[in-house]
């Protein structure tokens, strides 16, 4: 019995996804729950796990878009396990011998008639994958461009002078020198496709508007170097700096509903819970999971759950579920080695913070130059529901609750804000 494997719905509103890589080759056989395949959707990549066990016959290719609910392979659900045994080695072993034998015997009988075969095959397939006409060769030649790269509309793909027309050539890179200029062509994923469109549709879309300014972290240097082996050994993860970003901004939230608003239409849909996303790297690119009810969470609450979604998004497991919705965005681009930049709103939102590198720079405090750990900080906003004054306040609210965070997040019970 042949098992028809279809493609599963990853979440709503995706109605297509793209096969980004065959874990098995066809013919393998299969256990039941195996990953045979991974699918990148505009959102997320996923894993599709064997429904059953047995011999699988791929039905689509790497790269091919298909649409959820269509049969990309089927499984022999009553084909035999390969034995792996030593007799069975040894009779396989045999049994190749006598076919071998026969085929070699075919093969000699049925040479003339396949090299004419293969002749007669390729001679056709030049032809159907677009042989020019006389104008369009000419056309071709002034345009210096192989017909190999253009893909012919005429009949039975044969390339016309107006396909000949349209084809652009390659641009020229300018005089030659003497190194290597090798190049390399590769097809964007969907899910980097889907990232480039809605990063154009923020910019074109929105009145995007940034505005800098800049902490002095020596506060949440002193804080760590005191608490975070004795919060690493009590709660097993570390005490790192996003889980004082990610309460500096439920704060500034909260003083700045605005920036926690998005706009629908012609109306602006104000929320009074804090779904954070926070932008991390991914095998497949950036990926932005989302901290639900962060005004509900505590330091340890905040860096299990940054640590849970990091690990998911970077091996490949995060769901859509876990990237849909967000309210706020917060962007550390600082671990790449960033010192300043203007990142992207992550629309439908209307804010993102980025944060960047720590440099130590003298600044003046109490009328001394003294030597801090500083870091800039940026925020990006919509300035079509979010005024200067609340993107202004918003980022001076999270700079005085960065630098005393002792008071500003922890409300002057340190131990017990770290739950120690």
């Amino acid at each position: 019995m042949a098992l028809e494997m279809k493609v599963p719905s990853p979440g709503e509103s995706i109605s297509e996804v793209e096969i980004a890589e065959w874990l098995v080759q066809d013919g393998d056989y299969v256990e039941k729950d195996q990953a045979v395949a991974e699918v990148d959707s505009d959102k997320a990549t996923l894993e599709l796990p064997a429904e059953a066990s047995g011999v699988i016959t791929l039905k689509a290719e790497e790269g091919d878009v298909v649409e959820v609910g269509e049969v990309v392979c089927l499984i022999d659900t009553e084909a035999q396990k390969p034995d792996s045994d030593d007799s069975a080695s040894d009779k396989t072993s045999d049994n190749k011998a006598s076919e071998q034998k026969t085929d070699k015997q075919e093969k000699a009988s049925n040479t003339s008639t396949e090299d004419n075969s293969k002749k007669e095959d390729s001679q056709e397939k030049t032809y159907a994958s677009g042989s020019p006409s006389p104008a369009a060769k000419k056309t071709l030649a002034e345009k210096d461009i192989d017909p190999k790269d253009v893909k012919g509309t005429g009949r039975d793909g044969r390339i016309t002078k107006e396909d000949a027309m349209k084809a652009e050539g390659k641009p020229s890179m300018g005089t030659p020198g003497n190194g290597s200029r090798a190049e390399s062509r590769s097809k964007l994923s969907m899910l980097r496709r889907k990232v480039a469109e809605r990063l154009v549709s923020a910019k074109n879309e929105t009145a995007m508007l940034t505005t800098f300014n800049e902490v002095d972290m020596k506060p949440i240097f002193d804080l760590r170097a005191q608490y975070k082996e004795d919060f690493k050994a009590k709660h097993g993860v570390s005490l790192g700096f996003m889980s004082f970003f990610t309460l500096a901004v439920v704060r500034a939230l909260d003083q700045f509903p605005s920036v926690n608003s998005m706009i629908d239409g012609k109306e602006m849909i104000t929320y009074d819970y804090k779904d954070v996303s926070i932008a991390v790297s991914g095998p497949k690119g950036l990926m932005v999971p989302v901290i639900r009810n962060a005004e509900n969470l505590s330091f340890r609450g905040v860096e299990q759950e940054v640590k849970r979604l990091a690990t998911r998004a970077r091996d490949g497991k995060i769901t859509v579920d876990e990237m849909t919705g967000g309210t706020f965005t917060i962007s550390n681009g600082g671990v790449f080695g960033s010192m300043l930049s203007t990142p992207i709103i992550n629309p439908p939102q209307s804010g993102i913070l980025g944060m960047h590198n720590i440099i130590e720079r003298p600044v003046a405090i109490d009328g001394e130059v003294v030597i801090r750990p500083m870091m800039y900080v940026a925020l990006s906003y919509d300035h079509r529901i979010i005024d200067g004054r609340e993107s202004v306040g918003f980022l001076v609210a999270i700079k005085e609750a960065l630098e005393d965070p002792s008071n500003l997040l922890m409300y002057g019970d340190i131990k017990k804000a770290l739950e120690l």
